[in-house]
């Protein structure tokens, strides 16, 4: 064979795996019921007038709808997730939002205000079942390097309530009646139910013999560091931005809540798309950069010369501290629950790891507005601010100091972590 009849081989180029994508229609039905479930435990914040008006209590009685929905999360959150956890994940949340829609509808007709409590309540038993279930159930539908992402659609809903879904649930109730946004709360919820039959999964729940007792949850390593994060950090936002009006109003600003409220928003749907697209890698990083954030906006808010500057720039800081907070504090707790099935020390310790913490981010939420009141009648809005540092001050010394467990160096959700 002469060297022109040579047959030079040809080099296969290796075939790339498919590109793993998120499943956007089932992630986005659960972000759905976040930012239903979110909405509508603040909601009544921004019709109190109109909802006192026509029960016949006083605005602050009528505030305590707020509360009651959150005391119902915590009290009901644990035991009620224990004994679901067998039930397959499909028909649990279609209950449980079902229960929502029907306890929003008797709130919207209801004209008697220990009834319209008991409404408030059952709405915040089926919000906390749900908000229990939503992180794992995202989790669930990627593989374990999507965990992140997926969490992170899961729960953009929240920061889109507080951005735009209070604004508008408040301007219809103030346009048409404040009954009107109940009820389109439980519309939407319908559209919701026939959305998450079609588009979402099933996954099957947890044999009873299979499950770890909610108590035993709190030794796994990481989860103890990831739920006094969530206390503290839940606690530092909540009793500030409970009473930005006020605040607002001190420094000369009571005409510019919404648009403070707007810059806050849209900084926080920013801080969702960064989450989203560095947590698998960067979890402890984020988490330390968000506690450091919202501490540099409190600072600023302190500052005694006041300018709007300073407070536009302060509501920018704390949407991208906070924005993604959740998704970080999620997945930690996931990742702490994962490691514990996967070690063989607990079946079912992720969902009762999500419980725990929907628990204590309740408790965070109703004894944030307590101490921010408080502190409100006692100090004065000047003391909200330094009352952020000092409950974020700890909460930065709990993620710091977890480098092995809960926090770590390298997440468990990111084998490439640490990679450029």
């Amino acid at each position: 064979m002469s060297s022109t009849d040579r047959v030079i081989p040809v080099r296969k180029r290796p075939v790339e795996p498919a590109k793993e994508r998120l499943p956007l229609p089932a992630l986005l039905a659960l972000s759905t019921a976040v930012f239903l479930t979110c909405l509508t435990e603040v909601l009544p914040a921004g019709l109190l007038p109109a909802m006192s008006a026509d029960l016949g209590v006083s605005e602050s009685a009528t505030g305590q709808t707020v509360t009651v929905f959150a005391l119902a999360i915590a009290l009901t959150a644990l035991p009620l997730t224990s004994a679901t956890a067998p039930w397959p994940r499909r028909r649990l949340l279609l209950t449980a939002m079902a229960g929502f829609g029907l306890a929003n509808t008797v709130t919207a007709l209801s004209s008697s205000y220990p009834l319209t409590l008991a409404a408030r309540a059952v709405a915040g038993v089926a919000a906390g079942l749900a908000w229990a279930l939503l992180a794992g159930y995202a989790r669930s539908l990627v593989p374990a390097r999507l965990h992140g992402r997926a969490v992170a659609v899961a729960l953009a809903g929240i920061p889109v309530a507080l951005a735009l879904g209070v604004p508008a649930g408040t301007y219809l109730g103030l346009t048409a009646d404040w009954r009107t946004a109940f009820l389109a709360m439980t519309a939407l919820t319908v559209v919701l139910l026939c959305w998450i039959t079609l588009a979402v999964p099933d996954r099957p729940g947890r044999p009873a013999g299979a499950r770890t007792p909610v108590a035993r949850v709190l030794a796994i390593p990481g989860v103890l560091p990831v739920l006094a994060m969530t206390l503290l950090f839940v606690l530092a936002h909540t009793l500030c931005y409970t009473y930005l009006a006020p605040y607002l109003h001190h420094v000369g600003m009571g005409g510019s809540t919404d648009r403070v409220l707007l810059v806050f928003g849209l900084a926080s749907l920013l801080s969702i798309w960064l989450v989203g697209a560095l947590i698998h890698r960067r979890l402890r990083a984020l988490t330390l950069a968000a506690s450091l954030l919202v501490a540099g906006a409190a600072a600023l808010l302190a500052v005694p010369a006041h300018s709007a500057a300073l407070v536009y720039a302060a509501a920018a800081l704390w949407g991208l501290g906070w924005g993604g907070t959740p998704t970080l504090l999620q997945t930690a707790a996931g990742d702490a629950g994962d490691g514990a099935e996967e070690d063989g020390t607990g079946g079912g310790a992720a969902e009762a790891t999500q419980a725990w913490l929907v628990t204590l981010w309740n408790v965070a939420t109703a004894g944030g507005g307590l101490a921010g009141g408080l502190l409100l009648d006692g100090l004065g809005t000047g003391a909200l601010p330094w009352s952020v540092l000092a409950f974020l001050v700890p909460a930065l010394a709990v993620a710091a100091g977890a480098r092995r467990h809960g926090f770590p160096v390298r997440a468990r959700t990111a084998p490439d972590a640490g990679r450029p």
